[in-house]
C-alpha cells in the first residue's frame, strides 16, 4: 500500500492538490474553479461524512467545474482548478474565517473537522490551501506585463437548508465583484437581456473580506478586473446543460 505523506493525510498515489487546464492559453481571461472537486483524501476517512452527503452541494459547487474546463476551451484560457473539497479546506476563504474548515455545513456535522489542533489545521492549510493559491500567483506573476482579467467560477444551491425559513434562490445566474465592476458589469447587462433568466447583481453572494480570499487576494491586490460568478446548481445537472451556460458565458464575454 503506498505511504500516506509526511503528514499523514495524502497517499503518494492520490490525485494532485491542484490542476492547471489548458496552461498555455493565450486569452486575456484567467479561470480559477475554487470548489471544483469534492474528493477527501483518502487519509480523512471521509471527514465522517456518507457518500450522499460528499456528492451534495456541501462538498463542491456541482457542475462548476464542467462549465469552467468547457468556457476554457471557448476562450482559449488558462484554469486553475482546486483539487479536493471544500471541507477539507475552502480555498475561498481566509484562513482565519470560521468557515475555513468548517465543522458544520448546511446543517450538517463534518465530524473529521471537529476539535481539530492548531497543528492539524495548519497541516490542510500547506497540503491544499497554499498550493492551490501559489500556482495562481505564479500564473499572474508571468502574465504581469500582459492585461489579464480574473474570472472565478461557482454554482450555488437552490435553497438553504434553515427550518422555517423560505430560503429560495431565484437567480439562474449572478456574478459580484469588489471595487472593479466593469467585467461583471458586462457579464450582467449582456446576461440580462435573456428575457428567460433571472440575473443577480451581487446575488447570491456578495464578495466581502472576511468570507471571501481568491478574487481579493489575487485580483483586487493587483488591481485586475475580475468577477465571480454564480450559476444555481438545478441547472447544471447534465452535459448538455453545462454546455449551454459556458456557450452563454463566452457568448456574454464578447
Amino acid at each position: 500500500m503506498p505511504l500516506l505523506d509526511a503528514q499523514g493525510i495524502l497517499r503518494a498515489d492520490e490525485p494532485d492538490v491542484v490542476e492547471v487546464f489548458n496552461p498555455k492559453g493565450r486569452s486575456e481571461f484567467v479561470l480559477v474553479c475554487d470548489h471544483a472537486s469534492n474528493r477527501i483524501p483518502i487519509g480523512l476517512k471521509q471527514l465522517g461524512l456518507t457518500s450522499a452527503e460528499l456528492q451534495g452541494h456541501i462538498a463542491w459547487d456541482l457542475g462548476a467545474a464542467q462549465v469552467a474546463r468547457k468556457l476554457a476551451v471557448h476562450l482559449d484560457a488558462t484554469l486553475v482548478l482546486s483539487g479536493y473539497s471544500r471541507l477539507v479546506i475552502d480555498c475561498n476563504r481566509p484562513l482565519v474565517s470560521p468557515q475555513s474548515i468548517t465543522p458544520v455545513s448546511d446543517g450538517v456535522v463534518v465530524q473529521g473537522n471537529v476539535g481539530l489542533t492548531e497543528a492539524e489545521r495548519a497541516q490542510r492549510r500547506d497540503l491544499f490551501f497554499e498550493p492551490y493559491h501559489q500556482v495562481i500567483r505564479q500564473i499572474l506573476d508571468a502574465r504581469s506585463s500582459q492585461t489579464t482579467q480574473l474570472l472565478s467560477i461557482h454554482s450555488f444551491s437552490p435553497a438553504l437548508a434553515q427550518e422555517g425559513a423560505d430560503t429560495l434562490r431565484p437567480w439562474h445566474v449572478g456574478m459580484s465583484f469588489k471595487e472593479k465592476p466593469t467585467l461583471a458589469d458586462h457579464l450582467y447587462q449582456a446576461l440580462h437581456k435573456n428575457e428567460q433568466l433571472c440575473v443577480g447583481y451581487h446575488e447570491p453572494y456578495a464578495i466581502d473580506e472576511e468570507f471571501d480570499y481568491t478574487l481579493i487576494e489575487h485580483a483586487l491586490k493587483r488591481q485586475l478586473e475580475h468577477a465571480m460568478v454564480e450559476i444555481r446548481q438545478d441547472q447544471l445537472m447534465t452535459e448538455s446543460q453545462t454546455s449551454q451556460w459556458a456557450e452563454r458565458l463566452f457568448e456574454a464575454l464578447q
